[in-house]
């Protein structure tokens, strides 16, 4: 009898990948890493839950389509044999789900996971009801349907609260607080995590602590909070060490990679060496894990590498790293990924300061078209400011400039950001005022004071006064 030296749950002989836990299986790594090394937790891998009879198996072989065709007969074999008898099938639906799930086919994994929770509802199974709501939202929020991922999310946490399933609680908070990062609402991605972390030290749930700890060093991140998040790592990185846990290195490494890079360029070198050491030993376990978990740990290590290189003025590795990322990425991913439209945009800023302007308008055309597709209004609004912005100042195209821009304008208005809204405003004031169209060059420069009046920034709004007096003098001359 075995058992993951992680969760401690009973594990089978044959698995490379504990199925619980989803940490992967090794026992003869050399990790190779000083003890005073301080490294980093965990990315933002699904948490399944814990299912004592057929669960979504996420370690899968990428190619496998032969032997996956030939589990669906065996499972639809089954499935007849379960029928014809009258005895229920949500056990075996759930498993036809996972196989759809590792052919990328999430609409009929999603299909059979819904028929699985009818089947659990007619049977009143309330933790297989909770355990089916949860993994549709997984394949929700892998599918871009965010509100939809939290409402199943919450419909199983109201259910596990009421069966006081604690250790499943923690997960599905953390499943919750990982959309609300997805969309960037921090303060209830933040509210989740830390649910999360305070139920699982509550019931001394010490890996769900950790785990949870480690999600919330995401939120951190954000908020600038560097004080907390060097304590945590710190706490993970010991934890880890001891349980001789590479995964939960690897994940730690990644973290405080993440977090050296935002505390500024004087920490660039200390960021580059947690992401080189972090690859390092996704290397060293390639062998023990599959294509899919490699590139989950890679996409992010060559994000920001690639992001370190464009500072460092090394335009040729900035684009190897984030070539790399995005192949990561796709590797993974089942339909467009909003991680996807965060590398192109950093490719197109790339070849923006590269001067391959209409190469940067192309990669921004395509995460433009994924942050639409994402709902990220924000983001958008962003993309067509710096398109505007490349058509204004590189390809003297006004007519595509404005269009760009007064688009961005208008979604920056939505939101109600003010301080882009001042800015484009102003800029928008720039470009009629040159075309001597001086009524829309006022009314621009007017809206673009009063943003900054409601700022209180008195210095830019003296400019925009000075620069609708000049204006209005033009118009006399004229």
């Amino acid at each position: 009898m075995s058992f993951c030296p992680y969760c401690k749950r009973q594990i089978k002989e044959d698995w490379l990948y504990c199925r619980y836990c989803n940490k992967p299986l090794i026992s003869t790594v050399d990790i190779g890493l000083s003890k005073s090394i301080q490294q980093k937790p965990e990315v933002h891998s699904l948490n399944y839950l814990n299912y004592d009879e057929e669960e979504l198996d996420f370690n899968f072989d990428l190619n496998d389509d032969e032997g996956l065709n030939e589990e669906l007969i065996e499972i639809e074999n089954q499935l007849k044999e379960k029928e014809l008898l009258g005895e229920p099938v949500g056990d075996i639906l759930i498993n036809k789900a996972s196989v759809y799930y590792k052919q990328r086919d999430l609409e009929k994994a999603l299909k059979n996971l819904e028929i699985a929770l009818s089947s659990f509802s007619s049977e009143g199974n309330t933790l297989k009801i909770a355990i089916c709501h949860n993994e549709i939202g997984l394949i929700q929020e892998e599918s871009g349907f965010f509100e939809q991922a939290i409402y199943h999310f919450e419909r199983a946490l109201d259910i596990l609260n009421e069966l006081e399933e604690f250790h499943k609680v923690v997960q599905v908070l953390n499943n919750i607080g990982n959309v609300y990062l997805q969309i960037n609402d921090i303060e209830h991605s933040y509210e989740s995590y830390q649910n999360a972390l305070n139920i699982a030290e509550r019931e001394n749930l010490e890996f769900e602590a950790i785990k949870s700890a480690s999600n919330l060093v995401e939120t951190l991140l954000n908020l600038r909070d560097y004080d907390r998040i060097k304590k945590i790592l710190l706490h993970n990185t010991k934890f880890f060490e001891q349980k001789n846990d590479i995964y939960g290195m690897i994940q730690t490494l990644i973290k405080y990679g993440k977090l050296y890079y935002l505390m500024g360029e004087d920490n660039y070198e200390a960021s580059f060496e947690k992401f080189q050491q972090a690859l390092k030993l996704i290397d060293k376990i390639q062998d023990n894990i599959s294509l899919y978990i490699k590139a989950h740990l890679e996409w992010e290590c060559y994000l920001y590498l690639g992001l370190q290189a464009i500072t460092w003025d090394n335009d040729i590795e900035a684009e190897s790293f984030l070539l790399k990322s995005l192949e990561a990425i796709r590797t993974f991913e089942f339909r467009d990924n909003i991680k996807e439209g965060l590398v192109l945009e950093n490719l197109a800023k790339l070849f923006t300061l590269k001067g391959e302007d209409q190469k940067a308008i192309d990669y921004y055309n395509i995460s433009l078209e994924i942050y639409e597709k994402f709902g990220d209004k924000a983001k958008v609004a962003k993309i067509k400011h710096d398109i505007g912005k490349i058509f204004y100042e590189f390809l003297q195209d006004r007519i595509k400039s404005i269009q760009f821009l007064e688009e961005a304008l208008e979604l920056y208005e939505d939101l109600n950001f003010t301080k882009q809204a001042a800015e484009l405003t102003s800029l928008l004031g720039d470009i009629y005022g040159k075309s001597e169209e001086f009524e829309l060059a006022a009314s621009f420069y007017t809206r673009a004071k009063n943003y900054y009046r409601e700022l209180e920034d008195d210095f830019n709004s003296s400019i925009l006064e000075k620069k609708i007096e000049k204006l209005n003098q033009n118009q006399k001359l004229s």
